[in-house]
Order: structure tokens, then sequence, then C-alpha cells
């Protein structure tokens, strides 16, 4: 077997189909609308965060959701990096950081995350992530 099988660079298209996942997810996200930010997702989507697998099993309350967790004054969020670290053709696995802000732009907190984008009847999407977020 190659040590070189799964290497990002074989996959460029498909790694660059999971950072166009990643963006559009913060853009939803930061605009705050529930269905571009569902869409960006598959489901039912998975969530390992502090010792436990979220499952969210409909797109209709992942907004809501993510409010509840993410602290009074957040504002916007912005990806640090996003690395890509393996991919095939048709999963990426991302090795991620991003940062959330008030609206003064003082920091709340700065996560570190795995994500896994995967396509799915020909639409790539986040499919399961595991976050040090609340």
């Amino acid at each position: 077997m190659s040590s070189k099988m799964n290497e990002p660079e074989q996959y460029a298209y498909e790694v660059k189909e999971a950072k166009a996942v990643m963006d559009r997810h913060m853009a939803a996200l930061n605009d705050r609308d529930s269905d571009a930010l569902a869409a960006s997702l598959h489901f039912p989507h998975y969530r390992f965060t502090g010792g436990k697998m979220k499952i969210s099993k409909e797109p209709n309350s992942y907004l809501a959701d993510f409010f509840a967790r993410a602290g009074e004054g957040w504002h916007h969020s912005a990806w640090d990096f996003v690395t890509p670290i393996a991919a095939g053709p048709d999963k990426v696995h991302l090795d991620v950081q991003f940062t959330r802000y008030r609206a003064d732009g003082s920091t709340m907190g700065m996560f570190r995350s795995l994500w896994v984008i995967t396509r799915q009847d020909g639409s790539w999407g986040a499919q399961l992530r595991s976050s040090y977020a609340a």
C-alpha cells in the first residue's frame, strides 16, 4: 500500500469543493441564513464535542442550536485556517480553526476542529466534525 494514498494533492478538485463548502458555511452563519447554512451540511449531521456525539437529524433547528451554544454577544466568526489533511474521491478531511467575535471585534474564543466533507448524490456538504467549541 502506498504511503501517498489519500494525499490532498492527488484530489485537488475535491479539496477545492470541500473548501468551497466551508466558505459557504461561514458566510451563511455570519449572514444568519438558516437555509444556506443547512445547504452546506449533510443530514443527519454529526458533531462530537464535550465527549458526546450530537446528531442534527433535520436542518430546521441547526441555526437556533448554534445561537444557543455560541454564547451571548456572538456577532460573527471567521476561519483562521482550513487545511486539508486527507482526501479521496468522495471525502475530504480538514483541520480547521475558527474564531468567534463580538460586534466590537473582540475575540470570544478560538477553536480547533476536524471537519469531514463528503459528496452525496453529487452534492458536497459537511457530514461530521469533532470540535473543541461549545
